[in-house]
Formats: structure tokens, C-alpha cells, sequence
């Protein structure tokens, strides 16, 4: 199964974004990606007060990335964007994956809240304007099951546990991962949670400035279950392909039987 990731510097021109969005899956079927994963608000990363209308999840969002599916081919892990939520004041944060006939086969919306605050660098409450979701979620992407969880939810073992415990053998983290944990947290959680896990870990993220006044780190990649990272994009607007060998992750979860082996 090849996989890709898409990393790119969303900001408050969502036409634009799109359209980015649109030439990197077009890059990832041409280099023969069976799933594209695109990063968290993958349409619109910018000020509040600019942000696009919620839509549900038959809105032109989805239409939009129904249509790249279709037309390419190809499974479309279409990021995250803000879904209309369970009140005036709340959206979901909201992922929706798509086959490549350009049908809707699963939803996701982010469990857990971004609700920091660290003097001096960052404050950021997301559950002001966001509500959580409220269950896991393992899609069938071209026979092959994948844990679907966004950005915050990386720092939350249990949630992965879960899945794989569920029968999830590839992890898939939209993101977009601040700068300043980022450098320090990023790989190191995502390696992580691919060793416990005994599964394949696929991490696209935001790269570069957005308003208002923060960055995000990028260094979107791609994991084995041993923890070895098979590609990593560069600090720039792109795509990064890998192969997931399946066989290889039974033949590890053979000989190392750590999810076999638990007790809790």
C-alpha cells in the first residue's frame, strides 16, 4: 500500500488552499499513492474572524475532495475542516475519508481539545470554539484498517491503544503542530506511538506562518511499526510517498508480541 502525505502552509485564502490541496493529491497519484492524507483545516488557517461558514459534511468541502477522489482514483484522507457543530458557538473538528469512486465511507471528529497555556508562547483554547467528538474510528481504507485521530489527539496513548486493540494496523494524524512543541515533540510522539502500537503511523502537518502570529512545524512523515521513519517531507510545500508492507507488520507483531502480550 502506497501512502502519501501532504504538507502545506494553509492560510486565510481558502480558494488558494484548496487549490494547493488539489495539486498535491494530483502529485500523489502520479506517484502512485493508493491513500493521500492531507493536514488538520486543511481549507482555512487563519484569523477567527475570517473563518469560512461551518458546513455538514455533505457541504462544498466535501464535494470538493469527493471530486478529487473520483477523479483520481484514489483514497483521500481529506485533513480536517470545520464542521458545522451542536451549537452556534461550537463547530467539530472534522475529518472525512473518501474511496476512489468519491464516496463519503467515514467520518472523524477530533476527541481531544487544544487548550493550552504556556506564558509568553502560546495561548490557545480550542475548546471555546470547538466541541469534542465523542467516539473512535477505524476506516476500511482499501482493505486495510486505520485509526483516525487530529493533531492534539497524538499526546493521548489511550486513544491509539484503543484502536489498535480495535485492529488498526496504520495510524493516520492530521496536524498542525505549533512550532515550539513541534520541534521537540513531534517525532518523538509519533515514533512512539508507532512502537507500542505495533502499527504504521502516516503524519501530514501544516508548515510555515499563519495568522494570527503563530507557525507551524511541518516535518510531515511516515513510520513503521518499528519506529523507523521510512520518509520525511522537507521544510517546504509538498509530497512525501512511502510503501507500507503489511506483511512486514504481522511478521514484527509475530515476533514481538507486545499487543499480544498486555495485561491491561
Amino acid at each position: 500500500m502506497r501512502v502519501a502525505v501532504c504538507q502545506l502552509n494553509a492560510r486565510e485564502d481558502r480558494t488558494h488552499n484548496l487549490a494547493v490541496a488539489r495539486d498535491l493529491l494530483d502529485r500523489a497519484a502520479t506517484a502512485g499513492a493508493t491513500l493521500a492524507v492531507l493536514p488538520e483545516y486543511v481549507d482555512y488557517l487563519g484569523p477567527g474572524a475570517g473563518m469560512p461558514e461551518p458546513e455538514p459534511v455533505d457541504g462544498e468541502f466535501a464535494t470538493f475532495f469527493a471530486a478529487a477522489a473520483r477523479d483520481l482514483g484514489m483514497w483521500v484522507h481529506a485533513g480536517s475542516f470545520h464542521e458545522a457543530g451542536p451549537d452556534a458557538d461550537h463547530t467539530f473538528n472534522t475529518s472525512l475519508i473518501f474511496n476512489p469512486a468519491g464516496e463519503l465511507v467515514e467520518i472523524y471528529r477530533k476527541i481531544h481539545l487544544y487548550d493550552v497555556e504556556i506564558p509568553g508562547r502560546v495561548s490557545y483554547q480550542e475548546s471555546r470554539s470547538v466541541a469534542p467528538g465523542d467516539r473512535t474510528v477505524i476506516a476500511d481504507i482499501d482493505g486495510v484498517p486505520t485509526g483516525l485521530s487530529i493533531c492534539y489527539d497524538l499526546r493521548f496513548p489511550e486513544l491509539y491503544r484503543r484502536l489498535a486493540i480495535d485492529g488498526a494496523k496504520v495510524l493516520v494524524v492530521p496536524a498542525a503542530f505549533m512550532m515550539h512543541t513541534g520541534r521537540d515533540h513531534w517525532e518523538v510522539l509519533l515514533r512512539a506511538r508507532a512502537i507500542e502500537n505495533q502499527c504504521y503511523v502516516v503524519a501530514a502537518g501544516q508548515i510555515g506562518d499563519h495568522d494570527p502570529h503563530r507557525t507551524c512545524y511541518g516535518r510531515s512523515m511516515i513510520i513503521d511499526p518499528w519506529g523507523t521513519v521510512l520518509a520525511q517531507a522537507p521544510d517546504t510545500v509538498g509530497i512525501t510517498v512511502a510503501d507500507l508492507d503489511l506483511a512486514r507488520l504481522d511478521q514484527l507483531r509475530t515476533d514481538l508480541p507486545s499487543l499480544a502480550n498486555r495485561r491491561l
